[in-house]
Parts: structure tokens; sequence; C-alpha cells
């Protein structure tokens, strides 16, 4: 944003290479906050508003390289603005130390960190310590402040993406809204799955009760989800390497899935309870791992990021017997040696089936207390 304009008097301000394409409210949110929606509305109503010197509207799309016209500043509402601004605080040089060792990529637009698990993406109720608290450590000398693009469960560890400037946010948005960055996650699971590379369409929503805390597979109710999933090692029959790409983004996807069909993710026992834990030296910490991520670059060429993982996953894999190096499969599109609705079938099949079987536990659970009282 380029300004002229003296105190007091009407304000012109040409767009820049970053805003172009943006909604003007937006443009406002990004360079002129302290300018309520309520006042740019009003501004256009009464046509002082003006971009390239013609009325316009919240509403309407710039280009770089246009002057914006903007009535003078108001100074009661700039006062108030700033006083309800909350200002983030200054971070220590322990905590920029931190996150900057998270970086495994930068470049002009983006940052990936490698983040660990049990550091929450953003804040929440009693959660004061995340990811996105840090990102100042990350901006260099008169940068922008990185902004998130998309996020990872706090269990959740490995690669995860911010924006350098405003215009890659908006790109890098639009990719992962869009389903066109692929993310591959590395998984250990409970059991062996009877197909080693199938689709998992069951559709996932709120689980009532729960305040949205926790998901579900529901039938009737739920959006659509898609999973593929490849196995790579097995233990035996006691557990499976498993790589896992989501095609859609629904919170928790890749854990009630892999519940779901009956191989729950080694540590969760959010979604599968005792079931989710393995014997002996492995560890109970969700085992989930943002392993890679390919995304188109705003600039042209693509990123193409690998995370190595944590300690516990790791570990955990040379426990097992299994290695490293057999993990990172072709990033191919999915290839079935049946038909797509072969597989779809028999994986939805699988679910059903686990699920009856739960529900006659637990009816046979509660059977048993009513002979015995």
């Amino acid at each position: 944003m380029s300004e002229s304009a003296a105190s007091g008097e009407v304000r012109q301000f040409t767009v820049t290479g970053d805003d172009d394409g943006i909604r003007l409210d937006r443009w406002f949110k990004r360079n002129l906050p302290d300018a309520s929606f309520n006042l740019v509305s009003r501004w256009a109503r009464t046509g002082q508003l003006r971009v390239d010197g013609k009325r316009a509207g919240p509403g309407d799309r710039v280009e770089a390289g246009q002057v914006i016209r903007v009535p003078p500043a108001e100074a009661s509402a700039t006062a108030q603005s700033q006083r309800m601004k909350p200002e983030r605080p200054s971070l220590s040089q322990d905590q920029i130390d931190y996150v900057n060792e998270m970086v495994i990529h930068r470049d002009s637009a983006a940052i990936v960190v490698n983040k660990p698990p049990g550091l929450a993406t953003q804040g929440g109720t009693k959660t004061n310590v995340h990811l996105d608290g840090l990102l100042d450590g990350l901006a260099g000398p008169g940068e922008p402040r990185p902004k998130l693009v998309h996020r990872l469960d706090k269990d959740t560890s490995g690669a995860l993406l911010v924006a350098r400037t405003p215009r890659a946010a908006a790109f890098f948005a639009k990719a992962f809204a869009g389903r066109a960055a692929r993310k591959v996650y590395w998984a250990l699971v409970i059991g062996v799955p009877p197909i080693a590379d199938g689709l998992i369409e069951l559709p996932i929503a709120k689980q009532p009760g729960t305040g949205g805390e926790k998901m579900h597979v529901d039938e009737e109710e739920g959006l659509e989800a898609r999973t593929r999933y490849r196995v790579i090692e097995r233990a035996g029959n006691r557990a499976a390497w498993v790589e896992l790409q989501p095609h859609t983004g629904r919170t928790h996807q890749l854990r009630v899935h892999m519940a779901a069909i009956g191989h729950p993710i080694v540590g969760d026992g959010k979604y599968a309870g005792q079931e989710a834990f393995l014997t002996g030296a492995v560890s109970r910490k969700l085992h989930l791992h943002a392993r890679r991520l390919r995304v188109d670059h705003p600039d042209g060429g693509r990123i193409d990021v690998s995370a190595p993982l944590p300690v516990h996953f790791a570990e955990s894999l040379a426990t097992l017997g299994f290695d490293q190096a057999a993990g990172d499969l072709p990033l191919d599109e999915p290839r079935f040696s049946e038909s797509p609705e072969g597989k779809r079938k028999a994986v939805s099949q699988a679910a059903k089936a686990r699920r009856k079987e739960r529900k006659g536990e637990r009816r046979n659970r509660g059977s048993g207390r009513g002979r015995g009282a």
C-alpha cells in the first residue's frame, strides 16, 4: 500500500501487487483496520469511497495499480479502535529460537515448520501456548507477521505451512480449500487392514453431546469424507505402518476413519479407548505424523517438503522392526487392483460390520448386568 495525503484531508492509496484481486472490504481490513465495515459501507453509500474516480462498494474487487480514494480519518473511531486492539506479548529469545528450530523450509512466500506433538496450532480454552502465538518469531525485520493457512491437531506432528505475505496467504488458502495441496501422513495402526491399498468413504459429523470436540461416522447427517490408505509394512497381525492421504479435510478425519474400519491409530485413546494402545515398549503417544506436503508456489514451481519423525514415532518403528527407508511411497494418483467401487464397498462394509460388532458387545454386557442383579 502506498499513500498520499495531508493530515485531515482526503486520502489516496495505490493498490499493491499483494492486494491484487481482493475485495475492497478485505483491503480495508488488511491496510486500514481502524475503518470498520459499517464505516466503509457508509462511505460507499454516500459516494465518498471511490476507486480510480468511480464510486465503489465493499464487495468490489481491486486490482494492482488502482487508486482508492478514502475520506479523512475519523479521530474518535481511530482512538476507539486502538483502545480495543489487543497487543500481542513480545516473545522471549528462547521462544524465538524454539519456533525457528522447527523450520524445515523457507522461501520468499512460505515457511514450513515441523510441528512437534503436543503443541497446539492455535489458541483456545485453556490453551495459552500455541504455534500461532509464536509466528512473530519467524518474521524478519520489516516483514509482516506470517499467517497460518491450515492446521494440524495438537497431538499430530509434522509439516505445516505458514504464508509470509498477504498475497501468498490468499494463494495457499485457496490451494488448501480447493484440495490442490497434497498431504501425506504416516501412522501406526492397530492390526493390519485386509485391503493393502484402499479408499475409505464414510461421512463425518460432530458427535452429539461432546460440544464439537469429537467427531463420528454419520451416514445420514455427516459431510462427505474420503481417505486413501496404503499399508507400508506390517508387524505380524499386531500392527501396521500405513500411509494416509486425506482427499477431504474434515476435523479428525484420519483418526475417525481408521477407528471406524477397526484399525485405530496407535495412541488415539479419544477414538478407540484402550484398544488404541500396544503393550511393550511402544509409546502411548499418538502415532500420526504429517510426513509430506506438496503444493504449488505462487511464483511458479512447487513446494515439496518432508518432515522428519518425532522421537517417539521413530522409536516405535524401530521397536516393531520397521525400516524408515521403506516409508516414502511414490506420490501417485489412487490406483486399485479392483474397481474403485469395489474397494469402496469393501471398506464401507468392514466399517459397518465393526460398528454392528460393537453394538452387539454393548447389548451382551447390558444383558449380563441384568442377570447378575
